[in-house]
């Protein structure tokens, strides 16, 4: 929804950003040169910056929509993950959180906090059976 409406805003500073060089044209057409040619002249300068904002806008729509659609074809993500505390052995299965990184975690067998390793981004990367989502989707952990 958000990237329908990032579509019509760029498309709108795209037609204000450009009205200089096609608005006197259309006053022509349309028989109101001179009160049109006025309004235009008035937007001359800021042209440079509308078509700026009009591109930006038309970038980040695109950016936004591959990056959507990119979402949508991923593989489905697991968020299940067994983990294995390395000092007695005790496994539990957990549900990963997806909006965040995980950096500690208690045994409830031996009451040991956990760290990930070095170069792990979380303890799922390091003790669990299956990497943190953001891993698992091809992306830099948070």
């Amino acid at each position: 929804m958000k990237i329908h409406a990032s579509i019509l805003g760029s498309a709108l500073a795209f037609v204000l950003a450009t009205s200089c060089c096609w608005l006197p044209f259309l006053a022509a057409v349309l028989g109101g040169a001179a009160g049109w040619s006025a309004f235009s002249v008035g937007l001359e300068k800021w042209s440079g910056a509308l078509m700026a904002l009009g591109f930006g806008l038309a970038g980040w729509a695109a950016w936004k929509f591959w990056q959507k659609k990119n979402e949508k074809t991923g593989a489905i993500l697991v968020l299940k993950s067994q983990l294995t505390c390395p000092h007695c052995g005790f496994q539990k299965t957990e549900t990963m959180p997806t909006d965040a990184c995980q950096f500690f975690y208690e045994c409830e067998s031996c009451h040991q906090l956990l760290r990930p390793k070095p170069g792990d981004c979380c303890v799922y990367c390091s003790y669990g059976s299956v990497k943190c989502p953001p891993i698992q989707a091809g992306a830099s952990c948070c």
